[in-house]
């Protein structure tokens, strides 16, 4: 079904940001080739070092668990941790004159202001690194999930393999802290009945790798610890015939013919994990109503801070990879084309509390030094500019006007790739530090040690104990942890 049934405005969405329909489904098509390329691919095998005679060495970790805290659709950096001039709503306004809609507040670090709306995590970004440099490529045309795949994997779509995902690379390379609870976890994003849901599971993906180390998908936070329980009526001896059975579907499978030996055994050895999840007592961490109220309450009644809380409970019983996402639907949540400052006004609500909660207890457990928590999104937004200066994209606004007439007008509407932000807490990064800058007058790029993703990810790596450079042959053709292995980390940002 296409993403236009769901939600009848993405057709417009979809074909803008590609340019054209049949833009679209050649990407799906080479998405989908992708994929079938990775059910035929056989076990990837992990390459030395890049420079013959010299063995791969993995840094030191500083961190054992990793959060992503997705702000899925483009959140805007100057509304959030880089606000610029404010000006207040003002019918006749010159929107060229506006790059924040929000005035700045003080934080807990002295001198560092972020947007209102922010107060609970302006408490405490005095353990917070922030990067306020951080660009993506312009890529011509910009479409949401091709910029998230970019993120997600490193790689720009697409790609002649299944690319996997940094969640996938941290259960190859790391392993499970818990032999029974899943090391990839993904929570909050469906990947059925949303716009560009294809697009979308392209990279919430093992890739290569395989099913297990695919994500474990719980949608909604509050129904997880009934993801973990077999289903009523299921007697334990009748649930043990379960890999006989399984074995038997694969064999039946249409597919059975494209897939691997490889690719088959890792889609049992998945299925193995879920059985052992499901008949041990760590299934008890996906139950969030086994908080106190208190607790319950600390974190809000969103559906994202109910997120946080489960984030919270299996980083604590041993995940080693978590992403917590606001979730994408075109045009809705950070997806601002209109309405920007009422909709991110909303959505601060929804984040600030449970972001700022996450990182008090993850500090109060004593877990915060060996938990990295990163807040990110695919790209920025601006009030004038797509892209960034001189870029092709067309124009996404929905509120397209040269003076303020009325309220649907005031916010960052327009996909902005020039500079964004991205905050990190914990993982042996430094404290109340800020890395990088953007210009304080449009265009608002990065005019001071710009993060590119690669590098991002290498900072990343390097946090959890990966070389950026770890490679697998993949079909006859080395493929990196970074693109090429030519990710540098951010060493600046470690304490």
């Amino acid at each position: 079904m296409h993403p236009s049934e769901f939600y009848p405005e993405a057709e417009g969405h979809l074909l803008t940001h590609c340019g054209k329909k049949e833009t679209r489904r050649a990407f799906l098509k080479a998405l989908s080739a992708s994929s079938l390329a990775a059910l035929m691919a056989n076990e990837p095998r992990l390459l030395g070092a890049t420079t013959p005679g010299t063995k791969l060495v993995h840094p030191t970790a500083k961190a054992d668990c990793c959060i992503l805290i997705w702000m899925a659709g483009g959140m805007a950096a100057p509304e959030m941790w880089d606000p610029k001039r404010y000006l207040p709503f003002e019918v006749g306004l010159p929107v060229e004159k506006i790059l924040s809609t929000f005035p700045a507040i003080p934080t807990t670090v002295d001198g560092l202001k972020i947007s209102q709306g922010l107060e609970q995590c302006a408490s405490v970004m005095d353990r917070a690194t922030l990067i306020r440099s951080h660009v993506q490529p312009d890529l011509g045309n910009i479409l949401h999930s091709r910029h998230q795949y970019h993120w997600h994997t490193g790689y720009v779509p697409p790609q002649t393999v299944a690319a996997p995902h940094i969640g996938a690379w941290m259960a190859k390379v790391l392993g499970p802290r818990n032999q029974v609870i899943p090391p990839f976890i993904n929570i909050g994003q469906r990947l059925e009945g949303v716009g560009e849901q294809e697009e979308l599971k392209a990279f919430t993906t093992g890739g290569f790798f395989g099913a297990e180390f695919g994500p474990f998908n719980l949608p909604y936070p509050e129904e997880a610890a009934r993801s973990v329980k077999p289903p009523e009526g299921m007697e334990p001896g009748r649930f043990a015939n379960r890999y006989k059975a399984y074995r038997k579907l694969i064999d039946q499978s249409p597919q059975r013919d494209f897939m691997s030996d490889y690719q088959q055994e890792s889609m049992l050895r998945s299925m193995d994990s879920a059985q052992r999840l499901l008949s041990s007592k760590d299934k008890d961490a996906f139950d969030i109503s086994l908080e106190s109220k208190e607790t319950i309450a600390s974190y809000g009644d969103g559906r994202f801070g109910r997120g946080c809380l489960l984030a919270r409970r299996l980083a604590e019983s041993g995940a080693r990879y978590i992403e917590v996402t606001t979730e994408y639907v075109p045009f809705l949540h950070w997806d601002t084309h209109e309405n920007g400052h009422e909709t991110v006004k909303r959505l601060k609500g929804e984040v600030d509390r449970p972001i700022a909660q996450l990182v008090r207890d993850l500090e109060m457990r004593g877990m915060l030094d060996r938990t990295l928590v990163i807040v990110a999104s695919e790209f920025s937004r601006d009030m004038m500019i797509e892209g960034v200066p001189g870029s092709e994209a067309r124009d996404q606004s929905r509120a397209k006007t040269d003076k303020l007439q009325e309220m649907k007008h005031y916010g960052l509407h327009r996909h902005f790739t020039g500079g964004t932000s991205v905050v990190m807490f914990g993982g042996g990064t430094k404290k109340g530090y800020v890395h990088g800058a953007t210009a304080d007058e449009r265009p608002l790029v990065a005019v001071k040690d710009p993060v590119s993703i690669m590098d991002l990810h290498a900072t990343i790596f390097t946090a959890m104990g990966i070389n950026p450079k770890t490679a697998y042959d993949v079909e006859k053709r080395p493929f990196y942890a970074t693109e090429d292995g030519h990710g540098k980390p951010v060493m600046g940002v470690f304490a």
